[in-house]
């Protein structure tokens, strides 16, 4: 087996009333309106062609095989002021 190093990193424009908060965890989250809570995370796509339509799986064993080869996860959320 290889190690498979995937960093994910987005910069978004989002509305000034989502917040972050943490689980009783510790874990960060976002809090959207109306009680949404919103993690961001790793969810592969599979495609028949890379130039066709990427897609999530309907399978749940293939997406729990996918996830299960993650050993570990870590997700940073700040929020920038200009």
């Amino acid at each position: 087996m290889k190690k498979l190093n995937v960093t994910l990193q987005l910069e978004m424009s989002v509305p000034d009333d989502w917040e972050l908060v943490e689980t009783s965890e510790g874990t960060p989250v976002l809090k959207l309106p109306n009680g949404v809570f919103m993690d961001v995370a790793i969810e592969p796509l599979f495609a028949s062609d890379p130039e066709a339509t990427w897609s999530s799986t309907d399978d749940d064993d293939v997406l729990n095989d996918i996830l299960d080869m993650v050993e570990s996860e870590a997700v940073t959320y700040e929020f920038v002021t200009h």
